[in-house]
């Protein structure tokens, strides 16, 4: 298997996670620049992780999470952790765009409706992740958990939202923070 991605992305990093012993190649690629080219023949949909297995593309961190459960026969996701998927997807596609926008040279602040709705969207679901914390929703380390670690950890490396009212998501990063796969991964080492 190859794992085709960026070591700075949230999506890429929670399957690296998910992957944890198994043998793969990781190909890092800058994807905004010199990769490009690479990812554009790896992937229609230009984005990362791209999972390559035999002949196999698949494109998006869920449903790569989705074919590597089905390969060790693990159990799938319940209907509220897969819920809880895209309240954290949903918060990481928002930030991901603020970020991109403005490192685009656009001013995200600005009462627009476009970016109005990214803000909201990321305030609301990062206190709904938060309550979730604080009910015990993410005590298992599971792909969920995983998911919510590799987005909070990305918010806080890249700046993106101010944590006051949401300790409790920086709490759960940091009592997940010694898992070994974790260090591994951690985009600030690259």
């Amino acid at each position: 298997m190859k794992l085709i991605g960026s070591t700075t992305s949230p999506y890429v990093r929670r399957i690296r996670l998910l992957l944890g012993e198994t043998q793969y190649e990781f190909v890092d690629l800058d994807i905004y620049d010199e990769g490009r080219d690479h990812l554009r023949r790896c992937s229609p949909v230009l984005k990362v992780p791209v999972l390559i297995d035999g002949a196999r593309h698949i494109y998006d961190s869920r449903v790569i999470a989705r074919y590597l459960s089905a390969l060790a026969g693990a159990a799938t996701l319940t209907w509220e952790q897969e819920n809880q998927l895209t309240v954290i997807d949903a918060a990481n596609d928002a930030a991901v765009i603020l970020l991109l926008s403005k490192r685009s040279g656009l001013e995200v602040g600005q009462d627009v409706l476009f970016y109005r709705l990214q803000r909201e969207r990321l305030q609301t679901t990062l206190q709904v992740l938060a309550d979730a914390v604080t009910q015990g929703q993410f005590s298992r380390w599971d792909y969920p958990a995983m998911c919510l670690f590799c987005l909070v950890d990305w918010l806080d490396f890249r700046q993106v939202v101010s944590f006051d009212g949401l300790q409790t998501l920086l709490e759960f990063r940091d009592a997940n923070s010694s898992n070994t796969k974790v260090a591994a991964t951690d985009p600030r080492q690259g």
